[in-house]
């Protein structure tokens, strides 16, 4: 059937217009950016600042604190991982609604993770959105509230998160290995489930989110609005914090039942501090026996406690060396693997 002469105008007018053709004098010149050196500034009062100015258009800026979980005592053991929970609680100039509204309106993220040495609270946006994200960074680390009935609502939280990390080869390894401060687990104890008050985050950021513990280091930022940042914000409470114990290594087994079909193993040893030469030794031991597959889900073959496994099983298995987080006391190297009961002897 024929269509209406209406319909072929209304058509029409969705065509794409032709677009002219634009006479150019000259070729456009092309902005050359000259590769930039990492910057770092410490302050008087022992913050230390550190930029890279890559020209990226998303940038990443990150306050980390010498405040992880081996700084934690038996009276606040668990403290630690509710602060990380805690980090878009209200504080003092912004409520949890406003933080979490702000940085998603802006495209951003904020993020805090912790090891068992430091707390890290990371942002992400957009370089024009640097001012924006910054304020709600600056709230959580220097600012926070930390009111009761928010605290109390993270206990589902709490246990969810012990739930997953029920059968983590890393917590039982360094349970394992040391007596004190670094056997100290990332997740609260079950005894301290629903006993970490207000008042111990409050003491703990006090004793330990000191100047002199924090580092602040930005990706794809100027250094000069870096440094003026910390210098404004930063410089909050003077002094060394709270000086943890020593990490006193003993060596030990312990054994996590499960019921799943695989077996999950390390075997470690003490090893040098970091920073030293036999650390660098140790270093290149690891690399020599195998620190995992250069391939993603593959093997390495020139591995050579993958040679030594390959000839006693002929299950599946995954084997590679392994070096933990470096402590003064020397951090743990060894490697870990995981295979079927069948081959598991």
């Amino acid at each position: 059937p024929a269509f209406p002469c209406s319909l072929f105008s209304q058509t029409r007018l969705y065509a794409a217009q032709a677009a002219r053709k634009v006479e150019f004098s000259g070729a456009a010149e092309h902005v050359k950016f000259q590769p930039q050196d990492v910057q770092v500034t410490k302050l008087p009062s022992g913050l230390v600042i550190a930029s890279l100015e890559n020209y990226s258009p998303a940038s990443k800026i990150g306050v980390f604190i010498k405040a992880g979980c081996r700084y934690e005592t038996p009276d606040n053991q668990g403290v630690t991982h509710l602060l990380r929970l805690a980090s878009n609680l209200t504080t003092k100039g912004a409520s949890s609604f406003k933080i979490c509204r702000g940085v998603e309106a802006v495209g951003g993220s904020l993020s805090v993770t912790s090891s068992r040495e430091n707390m890290i609270y990371t942002v992400d946006c957009l370089r024009d959105d640097i001012d924006t994200v910054m304020e709600y960074l600056i709230n959580v680390t220097t600012a926070p509230e930390f009111r009761p009935w928010e605290v109390s609502d993270l206990t589902p939280r709490v246990k969810m998160d012990r739930a997953q990390a029920a059968h983590t080869l890393v917590e039982a390894l360094h349970g394992a290995a040391y007596k004190n401060a670094l056997s100290n687990s990332l997740y609260c104890p079950e005894h301290m489930v629903e006993n970490i008050r207000s008042e111990h985050l409050h003491q703990f950021v006090q004793n330990n989110f000191t100047s002199a513990r924090m580092a602040l280091v930005g990706l794809g930022i100027d250094h000069a609005v870096l440094k003026q940042v910390g210098e404004q914000f930063l410089n909050i409470r003077s002094g060394a914090g709270t000086t943890g114990a020593k990490a006193q290594y003993r060596g030990g087994e312990s054994r996590v039942s499960s019921t799943s079909s695989l077996v999950h193993s390390a075997v470690v040893s003490q090893s040098a501090a970091a920073g030293s030469s036999e650390a660098l030794a140790f270093g290149v031991l690891q690399q020599v026996l195998g620190a995992g597959p250069h391939v993603k889900r593959g093997s390495n073959v020139s591995n050579k406690l993958v040679q030594g496994v390959a000839k006693a099983t002929a299950d599946p298995f995954d084997v590679s060396a392994e070096g933990t987080v470096p402590d003064v006391s020397g951090d743990l190297r060894g490697f870990s693997g995981g295979t079927g009961h069948s081959g598991s002897d």
